[in-house]
């Protein structure tokens, strides 16, 4: 299967997903210009993380009005996979593809650290190589990565099994203590309705080799391709 890697102005993260996917998947990938209106040919977009547009006005608000991004409406309109890491989670959601928003971190600091996962659902093309209730060490870096939803929203998300990862201790606990930024039920990481586009805040590109501190964010990465197998 075929990988494109978005680059906004301001992207950071878009050199680890391409090297995650080459080096480590195995599987063609491409960078995307933000200027670029056709994504025919691709099968996963992946939007990474960093600062689009320097996080102007909202994190994610200015990149959704970049060109290509009527392009990634159509490819996920169409059923093409699509996953956001980070400031891609921000602009799913400001863009309409993903429910809720991400606000600033409880605290208003900016947080890098290795956190542990519970996979909240491993029935999703981003999530099946891993095991129900799996707990994953995946790092984060952000300073809005906290995840809100008005009530009925959250409500309709958590009904539906959209929630694929949340935060928790080393032993899978999903407690308070566990939550690094304030998000609503501790979620990490959500898919849409169609189960094809997902978020999260973690960077599990960042995670796939021993060597980087975890693979853990090998299962994510690698649950895609096999998905699409």
């Amino acid at each position: 299967m075929k990988f494109g890697v978005v680059i906004f102005p301001g992207s950071n993260c878009d050199q680890d997903a391409y090297f995650a996917v080459r080096d480590v998947l195995k599987q063609p990938v491409e960078y995307i210009w933000h200027q670029e209106t056709d994504l025919k040919g691709f099968d996963c977009i992946i939007l990474p993380g960093g600062f689009s547009y320097g996080d102007y006005l909202r994190t994610g608000a200015v990149a959704k009005f970049s060109p290509v991004m009527n392009a990634v409406q159509e490819h996920a309109a169409n059923g093409g996979r699509l996953i956001g890491i980070c400031n891609g989670f921000q602009i799913l959601c400001e863009s309409g593809l993903l429910p809720g928003a991400l606000i600033p971190n409880n605290g208003l600091r900016f947080i890098c650290k290795y956190v542990n996962l519970r996979v909240a659902n491993n029935r999703t093309g981003f999530t099946n190589m891993c095991a129900e209730g799996q707990v994953l060490n995946i790092p984060i870096a952000h300073h809005g990565g906290n995840y809100y939803a008005d009530p009925n929203t959250l409500k309709r998300i958590e009904d539906n099994n959209q929630v694929i990862l949340r935060y928790c201790d080393e032993s899978g606990n999903v407690t308070p203590e566990a939550n690094p930024n304030g998000s609503l039920n501790n979620i990490a990481g959500i898919i849409n309705e169609s189960g094809n586009v997902a978020g999260m805040m973690p960077h599990p590109e960042r995670a796939v080799e021993p060597i980087l501190g975890s693979d853990d964010g090998r299962l994510i990465m690698q649950s895609i391709v096999e998905s699409m197998a």
